[in-house]
């Protein structure tokens, strides 16, 4: 098991790497070849429809949103905007946009920002973007039909806007996502899904459904000297052995790894020297459906807890490619207790649980899973035969990736497995568990905890940051009392990177987003990347 003091000092050495990369004097000009590693198609064009991150992976180089995520600090930084000022009372922004041209030459303006995000909260378009803008002021409003735009927005001038807030909550943890970019309101929004056009530092050149995007290098990008590339092409490559095979013949630049790759990349030394690894701000878990009436019990999730020797799963069939977790947000998060103990593996004290709870003579439920090797019916059929050492029979319930979140979403289920975000803001992600959140939108287990409620909701109304850490802290670590799920780990993201390759980061948030204009290629760079 990897301690917390490796895991840190490998997140150090992950940051270290990248910022030395960064320290070079980078190169323009050239190609870069990435690859969409999660399937091998894209759904849309317009991020702001799917809510997937094979989509992401292309829509980051097109768009910007008003926050960026600044990884070497590991908080949201300003991107659209040059300064912001906040209100006394800790609700409102007032934001100074920059100067900066969209890819058809439309200057950016304060409307820009206004159309977009009232676009994202307009319930006729249900966009899953949606979700980004809600804690604005008006939203629950325009949601419900009774307003017909986001009241805590206001232009002030071409570059000045007014954004308030329904809580104290730092509006970058959720405006910087890409799934909640700046548009130009004058853009034919029927075309989004299919010719992008953003403020991003690449455009669109070539789409080929099914095999590639091909963009090209903006020269009007409001960094200057940046993107460094001419080129970027990234493929969309959801089988692993292609990847695997397309990486050893030179033909795409950087690869994220799957666990059987990460074994093998790290036992070859030419490949070993050029990984990146990150703990991102994934949790692998069982969500339990309290519709099972043994799952209300509380001694029965933590009889489960206790039963599955997730140590050894880590280990042995992920290859260690994963932190075994401890509650629900990951060590790195600035709300994780560092003094939480995990669930020990100890299969006597599920078993006096169970007993306690009525269920000593036997329990049984199905886990519905998708093939995923890290987090799907592999896992559960290693966890079958621990579980029934203490009396409990598991069944796999095996679905299609794109069948999994419709179980969830329509309660069609006992029990699922699956990797959730987990941060990195920990009050958006705690708010998953509240019980005002509906299971539609992240609250699949349909949690409901008033202690919970309550330290969320003071958390939401602190504006020392501080206090709010303590609050969410202790909120955490209730929810790992609770336990409503199976913690089982943080993913251990890793991608494999050719030698003529710089500037690629340890993004925790997910590795394969990546700051694209900050990547460069050298002089020893095969001919077709120059």
């Amino acid at each position: 098991m990897l301690t917390r003091l490796s895991l840190m000092a490998a997140l150090t050495l992950a940051t270290a790497t990248s910022a030395l990369a960064q320290a070079e004097t980078p190169q323009q000009g050239g190609k870069f070849v990435f690859m969409a590693p999660y399937a091998s198609s894209i759904t849309s064009l317009d991020i702001t429809a799917p809510p997937h991150t094979q989509d992401e992976i292309v829509a980051s180089a097109i768009n910007r949103s008003l926050y960026s995520w600044n990884v070497e600090e590991g908080k949201p930084q300003l991107e659209l905007a040059e300064s912001v000022e906040r209100s006394e009372d800790g609700k409102t922004y007032t934001y100074k946009l920059r100067e900066a041209t969209f890819h058809n030459g439309a200057p950016f303006t304060a409307d820009d920002v206004l159309y977009s995000y009232n676009r994202l909260a307009d319930p006729a378009k249900a966009l899953t973007g949606a979700e980004k803008v809600l804690g604005i002021a008006g939203a629950a409003e325009f949601q419900a039909g009774t307003a017909d735009h986001l009241s805590g927005l206001r232009k002030i001038d071409d570059r000045t806007i007014e954004i308030t807030m329904t809580d104290l909550t730092d509006p970058g943890w959720s405006l910087m996502s890409n799934f909640a970019p700046i548009y130009s309101k004058d853009y034919p929004e029927e075309q989004l899904a299919s010719q992008p056009m953003g403020l991003g530092p690449f455009k669109l050149a070539n789409y080929i459904p099914g095999a590639r995007v091909e963009l090209e290098r903006f020269e009007d990008f409001y960094e200057e000297g940046k993107p460094h590339l001419d080129r970027l092409d990234i493929m969309l490559m959801g089988e692993a052995a292609a990847r695997d095979v397309a990486f050893r013949n030179g033909e795409i630049d950087a690869s994220i790894l799957g666990p059987v790759q990460y074994e093998a990349y790290r036992a070859e030394p030419q490949l070993a020297d050029h990984i990146l690894e990150v703990a991102e701000v994934y949790t692998r878990n069982i969500g339990f459906n309290p519709n099972v009436e043994a799952f209300q019990d509380k001694r029965v999730r933590q009889a489960i807890n206790h039963a599955i020797d997730k140590d050894l799963i880590v280990s042995r069939l992920l290859k260690d490619k994963a932190f075994p977790a401890v509650s629900w947000l990951p060590v790195s998060s600035p709300a994780f207790d560092q003094t939480a103990e995990p669930y020990a593996f100890d299969p006597d004290r599920a078993k006096e649980l169970l007993t306690e709870a009525g269920y000593g003579d036997g329990l049984s439920f199905s886990v519905t899973a998708t093939p995923n090797e890290s987090w799907g019916v592999p896992i559960v059929e290693a966890i079958i035969p621990m579980l029934a050492r203490v009396g409990v029979t598991v069944t796999a319930d095996p679905v299609e990736g794109s069948v999994l979140s419709d179980k969830i979403l329509s309660d069609n289920f006992q029990a699922f497995i699956w990797s959730n975000s987990s941060g990195p803001d920990p009050l958006t992600y705690l708010r998953c568990f509240h019980s005002a959140t509906p299971q539609s939108a992240c609250n699949y287990v349909k949690f409901s905890n008033p202690e919970f409620d309550a330290l969320l909701d003071q958390a939401g109304a602190e504006a020392d940051p501080a206090a709010q850490l303590e609050l969410l802290k202790q909120a955490n670590n209730l929810l790992q009392e609770e336990a409503p799920l199976w913690f089982f780990n943080y993913n251990k993201a890793v991608m494999a990177y050719q030698p003529w390759v710089h500037g690629l980061k340890p993004n925790a948030v997910e590795l394969a987003i990546q700051d694209y204009e900050d990547i460069w290629i050298d002089d020893s760079a095969p001919a077709s990347r120059k």
